[in-house]
């Protein structure tokens, strides 16, 4: 095997590779020899297949399997040697008649292009000094706390009155469009709460002042944008029989209400809310934490970045921009900014990202930080976990996907490598009330700009999505989920929309 370096220019490569045909033909011949014990060929016995047949029959196939696995090989060979880590995937040409490369009648020569990682000095993490906000749980917080979950425990009593909003009516419907029943427009003992949204809108508010065994047509025209095409736009009359009419009974706040929960009094439930609480905090404490860190790490490294890497983090984030535009039905000429400015702050934020992504990555390959399986795997039970009753088909999606896999573990790493640093940094708390914790930063920094620029800033809906991009090393994208399935509603008008979906 020949190797020639033919391009190194800044942090671009191009090796070229050259491998003798006799290397090829000697592997060839290896495989024939192996396959002899292995392939059943009519006329011949077990084993007694001769080379000189399988070669004829079988030789252009396994040159090809051949070349593809030298080519995987010695490049990746090469570059271990060399000690070269590439910023990604290589990029990898044949050189010649590819023909006569199978047919044994000419070397394999083939390019590798890439782009190596960057010579990386990381700074001194313990000088490095970070500011964690902390907001303490009160008692309003967990009051608060405990009367909602309450209220989504509410029950219901039987009320002789009139339904208002808030009430439970049970109710029998059938519904027509131009007199004739339509699929999934029929329902009994349907129970639907008046105000919860839970029908399309107009429905409930008919049913506001009805008692139980009245009668009443209710008449609603479905949304436009309905999810079934044949009803969307449609008036629909329900023929409705109010059954039953119930008021929310009040829930009393005891030791029994713990129990209910598993607890073994209210003390003990309220210990568990404070403790969720303050879980909730300190998670977006971290997240403040690691932004203040990140934003560090940013201003404390400068050096050349693989241009490709640049690219491809700059055309996802622009997709994304674009999508938004539609989504809003607009184009880049609508947006508040020309698309040359547009395209340099995208272009600055991922430039941010990679050098972030590379930092990261450095950090945890000299400190040995590693993601365990386990720890992969618990990710994708949780993953699974959103998926109620699909959870062995996500399982299979993500044993059928490396990427996807990587996708996982990227951020599981980004992680590990931030709280590592946290524990050599300089890190002190700073104690802040609950509506300072939970404030959004790209508002605070917009706060803080001078008023003209503030007023700029404000005008531009997707900016702050911008800020919020630009503090996110490519390494903490998470994986894409397939959308979860929409929960079904237990009356007709909703049905409708699932069945069609």
């Amino acid at each position: 095997m020949q190797v020639n370096e033919t391009v190194s220019e800044g942090l671009k490569r191009e090796l070229t590779i050259t491998i003798e045909a006799a290397a090829l033909e000697e592997k060839l011949s290896g495989k024939l020899d192996e396959m002899k014990n292995q392939v059943r060929l009519k006329g011949f016995r077990p084993g007694k297949v001769p080379v000189s047949h399988l070669r004829r029959t079988f030789g252009r196939q396994v040159m090809t399997e051949v070349i593809q696995e030298t080519v995987s090989q010695s490049s990746g060979d090469v570059l271990q040697e060399r000690e070269m880590k590439p910023a990604m995937q290589p990029e990898i040409n044949l050189e010649g008649e590819v023909e006569e490369v199978i047919d044994g009648k000419a070397d394999l020569v083939f390019k590798v292009a890439f782009e190596i990682v960057p010579d990386i000095e990381i700074a001194d993490l313990s000088k490095i000094e970070l500011e964690k906000p902390v907001a303490e749980v009160d008692d309003a917080e967990i009051d608060e706390a405990v009367e909602r979950l309450a209220e989504a425990q509410k029950n219901f009593e039987p009320k002789d009155g009139k339904a208002e909003e808030g009430d439970l009516v049970v109710i029998d419907f059938i519904g027509r469009i131009d007199g004739e029943a339509f699929d999934g427009g029929t329902a009994d003992d349907a129970r639907l709460e008046i105000g919860s949204g839970q029908f399309i809108p107009g429905f409930e508010d008919q049913l506001v002042g009805t008692k139980a065994e009245q009668k009443l047509d209710v008449t609603v025209s479905f949304p436009d944008d309905y999810g079934s095409a044949d009803l969307a736009g449609k008036e629909a009359v329900f023929e409705t029989t109010v059954k039953a009419v119930e008021s929310p009974a009040k829930v009393t706040i005891d030791d029994a209400f713990a129990e209910k929960f598993g607890m073994e009094n209210l003390e003990k439930l309220r210990e568990a809310m404070a403790g969720q609480i303050k879980a909730d905090y300190d998670n977006v404490s971290m997240a403040k934490l690691k932004r203040d860190m990140l934003d560090k790490l940013d201003a404390l490294h400068d050096f050349e970045l693989p241009p490709t890497l640049v690219t491809q983090e700059f055309d996802q984030i622009w997709h994304q921009f674009e999508h938004e535009l539609e989504n809003e039905g607009k184009k880049i000429e609508d947006a508040d900014q020309p698309e040359e400015e547009l395209r340099a702050e995208y272009q600055t934020i991922a430039e941010r990202r990679v050098r972030l992504g590379l930092v990261i990555a450095e950090i945890g390959s000299k400190n040995d930080v590693k993601v365990e399986d386990a720890e992969v795997n618990r990710a994708v039970a949780q993953r699974a976990q959103q998926f109620p009753g699909q959870e062995q088909q996500v399982y299979e999606f993500y044993s059928k996907n490396p990427q996807a896999i990587a996708e996982i573990r990227a951020p599981l790493f980004e992680d590990k490598v931030v709280a590592f640093i946290a524990e050599l940094a300089k890190v002190t708390d700073k104690i802040v009330t609950k509506e300072e914790l939970t404030a959004d930063p790209d508002a605070e920094e917009a706060d803080e700009k001078p008023a003209a620029k503030k007023k700029a800033a404000a005008k531009k809906k997707p900016a702050a999505k911008k800020k919020a991009a630009a503090k996110k090393p490519a390494a903490e994208k998470k994986a894409a989920a397939k959308k979860k399935p929409a929960a079904k509603k237990k009356a007709a008008p909703k049905k409708a929309a699932k069945k069609d979906d």
